[in-house]
This record gives C-alpha cells, structure tokens and sequence, in this order.
C-alpha cells in the first residue's frame, strides 16, 4: 500500500511540473501611450487632434449643411407666417394710421382695437356656440371614424375595397345643401343647435379612411384572443381598440374640430337666429357692419383664430403621431 501512495504522489507531482512548463507566460500589463486606443490587445495611436474630447462633435458640426433643406423651411415660414405677422401689425393700427400708412410698421399700437371688437362683435357668445358645436359635432364624427372604419379595415363586412372608395369618393363630392335643408325642415330641426351639430357631426370627411389605416398596425391576433375569451364585439372596440388607437382618434378629433371651428356655409343655411351662431358666421356678419373699419376687422379676425392657434401649440404631437401611425398601418 505505501508503494502505490508514493507511486500516486509522483505522478500528480509530475503532471504539476508539465502543466506549469506549457503554460504560456503571462506578459505584464504595459500602460499605453496618451492618445492610444486598446483594439483586440493592440494601440491604436490618436493623432493629437482626434485624441480631442470635442473632436467628433466638432466633426459633425464640419459636415455640409442641407442647404436646400433650410432654404425650403425658410421659405414656408414666410408664407405661413408673414400674413399672421401683417394682420397683427393691421390689427394694431388707428383708422388714421392705417389711412396713411396701410403698409408700414405700426408706431402707437392700440391694444384696445381688440377689446372694442370682442364687445362689438358679441363674440363672447359666438364662441360658446362653436365651443358646443365643436366638440359635440367633433365627438360624434370620431366615433362614426371608429365603427365604420374598424370593421372595414378587419375586412369583417363586405366590399371592403368598395368601403375604402367610397371613404375617398366623399371627401370630393360637395355638400347637399338643399337635401339637409329639406331634411331639417321635415324632422322640425330647423334652425336649431341640435340639428347643426348632428349635420357637422356625420361630415366624417378624412376620419374613416384615416382610421383604417392605423387599424391595420394592430395585430388581428388580438381580435381572435378577445372572441375566445368571450369578448363581445362592442365591448372589444371600447376596452381594446379605444385606448390602442388613442393617437388616430386624437387626430380624427382634431381635424373634424378645425374643420367645425371655421364652417361657415351650413349654418348660414342651417341657422336663421343669430344667436345661435358660429364665431364664423359671426364674424362674417361683423365683416358686413365694420367693412370700413380694417384695423377692427382684423383684430377680429386675430380673436376668432387666436383659440385655434393657441390650441395647435398643445395638440401638435397627437396630430403627428396619428397620422405617422396611420402612415405606417
């Protein structure tokens, strides 16, 4: 027994020694240069200027401008903003200054041009007329967009192709003035703010065709998960579809509520009372009384878009992702 002990010992003594003669020696670390760079247990050495902190910014800032990019902004910008810059400047003028100077720079502003158009104009009523109609004509179009845009879209209705074209045919075809008309006259809604805003609520315009669009990034699987769990078909649109398709519905809402906010033709037909005016239609009325008077008719003009402008600045990044979704379903 001992002699293999000591047979055992010498053999593991032995494979010790191989082990350690084969073994690669280890190099020490060597610190590298300043301005070079480890690649794969190599140094890369940096030229002075590139071992800069700054130097790929200052790379990217070096790189060629698109010269025709800001060209095209800056000329968009012009035409979007000089008329506003114009009207203000109008807006801010006497009748005395505005009949010497139409043109020129406005030198004693009068801030009061505004509050004298506000009262004159009865605009204060106009306003929570069209705040009524809009959201309410607007409400009910987004969910028009929804329940026929949906079942379209999932091809769960026939004709789909023929849905589609006709969702695009009605965006050219004209209003039909006299057939509303006669259709308010014989449901005795006539002149009233329930009958105009069920006319502004049913012109979908864009919103159906839009909807369909972003439905198609949604996954169909989800439709046949809710149908197997029981999931009834409006219970789905509400509890699924709803929240999924926020930014599309958001974008519908917008542009249904733009186009409310500044319609004019149906409620001149549609409205007799004045009282139950738009702020449009009120400030074509104004425009008729203060035709002479452009210095007010402009600030008038600048109180009837001032809502709308202020509310794009809050509502820009819902309208942009709506339409990049529905871009990409």
């Amino acid at each position: 027994m001992s002699e293999m002990k000591n047979e055992v010992a010498a053999s593991s003594a032995e494979a010790e020694m191989s082990t350690d003669e084969d073994a690669t020696p280890v190099e020490p670390l060597v610190p590298a240069e300043a301005g070079a760079v480890p690649t794969g247990g190599l140094a890369v050495t940096l030229t002075p200027r590139q071992a800069r902190p700054d130097f790929a910014t200052r790379r990217l800032r070096n790189k060629k401008r698109p010269i025709g990019a800001y060209l095209c902004v800056a000329v968009l910008m012009l035409v979007f903003v000089f008329p506003l810059l114009y009207l203000a400047n109008t807006a801010l003028k006497s009748p005395a200054e505005y009949a010497s100077n139409p043109v020129g720079i406005v030198t004693s502003p009068q801030w009061d041009n505004f509050v004298q158009a506000w009262k004159m104009g009865n605009f204060g009523d106009y306003i929570l007329n069209t705040a009524l109609y809009t959201v309410a004509g607007a409400g009910i179009g987004t969910f028009i967009a929804l329940v026929m845009g949906f079942p379209v879209s999932r091809g769960y209705i026939r004709g789909g192709k023929l849905w589609n074209a006709m969702f695009v045919l009605v965006m050219f075809l004209p209003n039909a003035l006299v057939t509303q008309f006669h259709l308010l006259l014989k449901l005795h809604l006539y002149d009233s703010r329930l009958g105009y805003v069920l006319m502004v609520g049913v012109g979908v315009g864009v919103g159906p065709l839009l909807f369909s669009g972003f439905v198609s990034s949604i996954p169909k699987e989800l439709d046949e998960a809710a149908a197997l769990d029981g999931i009834g078909y409006w219970r789905y649109l509400a509890t699924f579809v709803f929240p999924l398709a926020k930014p599309a519905l958001a974008t519908i809402f917008i542009l249904q509520a733009v186009w409310i906010w500044n319609e004019i033709i149906l409620a001149t037909v549609l409205l007799s009372d004045s009282s139950k005016w738009p702020i449009a239609t009120g400030l074509n009325a104004f425009k008729g009384t203060y035709s002479n008077n452009w210095a007010l008719l402009a600030a008038a003009t600048l109180v009837v878009a001032a809502p709308l402008m202020v509310g794009y600045v809050f509502i820009q990044k819902y309208l942009v992702n709506g339409v990049v979704g529905a871009v990409k379903g």
